[in-house]
């Protein structure tokens, strides 16, 4: 069984991925080569516990067991060397990447199962230097920002991790609630990404022509397509729409669409001018900075909201 989580970097996925695991009864060790970032870290964890037991998400007595289950380190040994499971959260540098998981093949038992949270790195590439014999525990282990929220893992099964070592790590994340997409072939931004992309190129291109205000572009996905969609996968929404009106509707529409194979010009400007959204106070939007820390807070109470509201359906 894995019981004794390794997390790798304490930024914003790292500290939310050691939540999310020590919420749900993990041993977790906490590891940055920054002693401030680690302190930050768990002053953030602190913090979204208590929006947790704010919003009736979980009990009072659930954040101090939480936090008890988290170990900070700036050793990455002494972080990693009883480990069953460890998870990188590392910057998207494919050296760093395989240096790091050398040094991990290195310092970890042999059981240890190794994993990244790259989803736009090969994980060929990331193992490299790395003995084949490790190889077979080895996998891409993608989450969503705010880890600690988002329901969906994406697991790789590229062909280098027996069936039976898989199912394990699958096993594990379903008793951390987490929902797991099982992605068959190593492509660039997995799937997830690739799907969220897929709507951002349009919902930019749609802005860039004038077709319609931000909050009313934002409206329409909210309440149109995201509405279903948080319930409903396309899949599904296409059969039950009928294929035949799919397949018609597409005829007639995909050929008028965005087709770009690049970042939207638009949004290359934004980024030229230092407008980069909330964290700059202008991107689509404008916000005043005093008010950035209630936006952050309102953000994270939807998320909570939709996943209460949602618990009947991830459960199946």
């Amino acid at each position: 069984m894995i019981k004794n989580i390794g997390v790798i970097g304490a930024g914003t996925m790292g500290h939310g991925i050691a939540l999310s695991f020590a919420l749900h009864g993990y041993d977790v060790n906490l590891y940055d080569t920054y002693e401030n970032q680690l302190k930050k870290a768990l002053a953030d964890i602190a913090d979204e516990l208590a929006l947790l037991v704010e919003e009736h998400f979980i009990e009072p007595e659930a954040v101090q067991a939480t936090l008890a289950r988290i170990k900070t380190y700036g050793d990455l040994q002494q972080a990693v060397q009883d480990r069953d499971f460890v998870i990188e959260a590392a910057p998207e540098k494919l050296e760093l990447k395989q240096n790091l998981f050398k040094q991990l093949d290195d310092f970890c038992p042999k059981h240890t199962i190794l994993a990244s949270n790259t989803s736009s790195l090969p994980l060929n590439g990331m193992m490299a230097l790395v003995p084949p014999e490790r190889q077979q525990r080895m996998l891409v282990n993608h989450w969503y920002n705010p880890a600690h929220l988002m329901p969906i893992v994406e697991l790789s099964y590229f062909g280098n991790m027996p069936e039976d070592i898989y199912n394990k790590v699958e096993a594990m994340f379903a008793t951390a609630k987490k929902q797991t997409v099982k992605v068959l072939k190593d492509v660039p931004g997995l799937v997830a990404n690739r799907i969220q992309q897929g709507v951002a190129r349009e919902v930019f291109s749609l802005i860039e022509m004038g077709v319609a205000e931000p909050a009313d572009i934002d409206k329409a996905l909210k309440f149109g397509p995201a509405f279903r969609y948080a319930t409903t996968g396309q899949l599904e929404v296409a059969d039950f729409g009928g294929l035949d009106i799919w397949c018609i509707v597409g005829d007639n529409l995909l050929k008028e669409m965005d087709n770009r194979k690049e970042a939207n010009d638009l949004l290359k400007q934004k980024v030229a001018e230092g407008k980069l959204g909330l964290k700059s106070g202008e991107g689509f939007y404008k916000y005043n900075p005093d008010e950035i820390p209630g936006i952050k807070k309102e953000f994270m109470k939807k998320l909570i909201h939709q996943l209460k509201a949602s618990e009947y359906y991830t459960q199946k």
